[in-house]
């Protein structure tokens, strides 16, 4: 009877009527709130979650389900997911089948992606930070937004491209704020995002406690165009408080990076009402700071810089009393292998360092750091063969089209990692319950 009893009851509770009732993250003070409570969180990038969603190509119900559930079960209720792609699927280093087709123009297999993805996460008590833009070309981004505006003829790609170049590619990018059709293209589609009414849920997305947060660009940067950038952020970020009330609105900034040259201003990036907590990224290998070849000489320092980047911002934070989250972050495999059947001994280490740092600043009562997001989940899926160049047919793993495939993607069956992970996602998540 007791077992009886006990299905029946399981079976109440799994009536939509029955479940717990979701609510919205909040930000009170540097803290993130969920009702009465602090919420804090060691969370995952999922960017490439609307194009498994999908039912057309590209598409993988079944695996995004396994992903979700591989995650949950590892304490990971916060992903940071795309809900911007541009096209022609055409054009080369991209997420394919674009979002947005052509300006004001949907796919709607991915669409419908995005909305399954939600409802998915909603199903399971996760939280989505949702990126409206990107700086860079493996979504299209804002090199797109310009082409579309008849600003210029072509994107000038950087490397892997043949030529590329990150400078001047980043200099084309950067006149996206200058261009006042192209910024309306933009608006037009964060505003359609952001009114959408979920095709499972049936819950419009301004509506929807599973979205944390909107995110007006994933690393956006103003390099020569720095008075049009951050008019730019506190522009946009007014518009998305406008359409709607529910919700937290932040930059999607690495903070102050490896340079002067990307134009960024933590502080003043920060500064506006409408923007409610600061983001940052650390990328000690990208920014020459940490050489896998050269683990044994250049591990120690990297893991001291980057503690010292993430108290630099710490700093900044706390002088705008908002919340920090550290939303990006990775290292490559022992010796910069993408074979996913290598070594990640270095990887764990940095993990359990950057976690460990975290976890201690979260645990004060004084409270600035909230959160973080490690990049990225690859889950299930592998390269076609290490360090290619994705294309159209491939898994979607952590690492975007136009970086070399297996570079920072965590796999299911990196064990040694995942419990890492596992372990410092349940301390960080427990938090949020002491009194």
């Amino acid at each position: 009877m007791k077992i009886i009893h006990w299905l029946l009851m399981a079976t109440i509770l799994a009536l939509p009527g029955c479940q717990k009732k979701a609510e919205f993250v909040t930000v009170d003070g540097t803290h993130f709130k969920i009702g009465t409570k602090d919420y804090y969180y060691l969370g995952t990038n999922f960017w490439y979650g609307l194009n498994l969603g999908s039912k057309g190509k590209g598409g993988d119900r079944a695996r995004l389900i396994r992903e979700l559930d591989r995650l949950k079960a590892m304490g990971i209720t916060n992903l940071r997911i795309m809900a911007a792609s541009e096209g022609p699927d055409s054009e080369p280093y991209r997420m394919v089948p674009a979002l947005q087709t052509a300006p004001g123009i949907y796919n709607e297999e991915v669409l419908d992606g995005l909305d399954f993805l939600l409802h998915e996460m909603r199903a399971r008590n996760m939280y989505a930070i949702v990126c409206l833009s990107n700086f860079w070309n493996w979504s299209g981004g804002m090199g797109q937004y310009i082409v579309w505006a008849n600003a210029a003829d072509s994107i000038p790609y950087p490397p892997p491209h043949p030529g590329g170049d990150w400078g001047r590619y980043q200099e084309f990018v950067a006149q996206f704020y200058t261009h006042p059709q192209a910024v309306e293209m933009l608006n037009k589609h964060i505003t359609f995002i952001v009114n959408r009414k979920n095709s499972y849920s049936d819950i419009h997305y301004k509506d929807d406690p599973t979205i944390m947060a909107w995110q007006l660009c994933n690393e956006p940067r103003g390099v020569n165009h720095t008075k049009e950038y951050t008019s730019w952020i506190e522009n946009t970020s007014a518009l998305i408080k406008k359409l709607d009330t529910n919700h937290l609105v932040t930059t999607g900034s690495e903070g102050t990076t490896s340079s002067a040259y990307a134009g960024t201003d933590p502080e003043k990036d920060h500064s506006f009402k409408s923007i409610d907590y600061m983001t940052i990224h650390i990328w000690v290998q990208n920014w020459n700071v940490y050489d896998p070849q050269r683990a044994e000489e250049t591990y120690d320092s990297s893991v001291h810089y980057a503690l010292n980047y993430l108290d630099h911002h710490e700093a900044i934070a706390r002088k705008l009393n908002k919340p920090l989250v550290l939303e990006e972050f990775g290292i490559s495999r022992d010796s910069n292998s993408h074979d996913a059947a290598s070594s990640t001994r270095i990887r764990n280490l940095y993990y359990a360092s950057i976690f460990q740092g975290i976890y201690q600043k979260a645990n004060q009562s004084n409270s600035v750091v909230a959160g973080c997001n490690f990049w990225a989940w690859g889950g299930e899926g592998r390269p076609r063969q290490p360090a290619c160049i994705w294309k159209a047919g491939d898994d979607f793993i952590g690492d975007p089209p136009h970086e070399t495939q297996g570079w920072y993607s965590v796999y299911d069956r990196d064990s040694a990692t995942n419990l890492i992970i596992q372990d410092y996602a349940v301390k960080i998540g427990e938090l949020g319950s002491k009194d």
